[in-house]
């Protein structure tokens, strides 16, 4: 098993769930939050080493959340995912410059391959 930890935020509980059960599955160490506020309170906020997280929550969004741990720790990387299509939301999420962006739906491996991306050094 790998130490590399990653956390999903989303607010959709059945997406999160099954991202949390394929990355377990895939031999990565993942943790839920249901949104930004439940992450940014949870230890693994400053343990983490990836962050994926749907754009559009209640509360906080994604990108919001991004620039708070873009402040908190800028060299983490962060995968976003969004099931809207806009033009706006699409540039708003690459100005922040994320590892990813995926657009929902997506298939499994899509994820994988844009953690395999992330971690591919170690």
């Amino acid at each position: 098993m790998t130490d590399i930890s990653i956390a999903i935020v989303d607010d959709d509980r059945s997406l999160r769930n099954a991202l949390v059960a394929l990355l377990q599955a895939s031999d990565y160490l993942a943790t839920g939050f249901e949104n930004a506020e439940a992450f940014l309170r949870s230890t693994e906020v400053d343990t983490v080493d990836c962050l994926v997280t749907d754009i559009h929550m209640p509360g906080m969004n994604g990108l919001e959340l991004k620039q708070a741990m873009a402040v908190r720790r800028s060299s983490l990387p962060v995968i976003m995912m969004t099931a809207l299509q806009e033009r706006s939301t699409i540039r708003d999420a690459l100005a922040a410059d994320p590892i990813c962006l995926l657009s929902k739906p997506f298939e499994s491996e899509r994820l994988l391959e844009c953690l395999d991306q992330v971690f591919a050094e170690r």
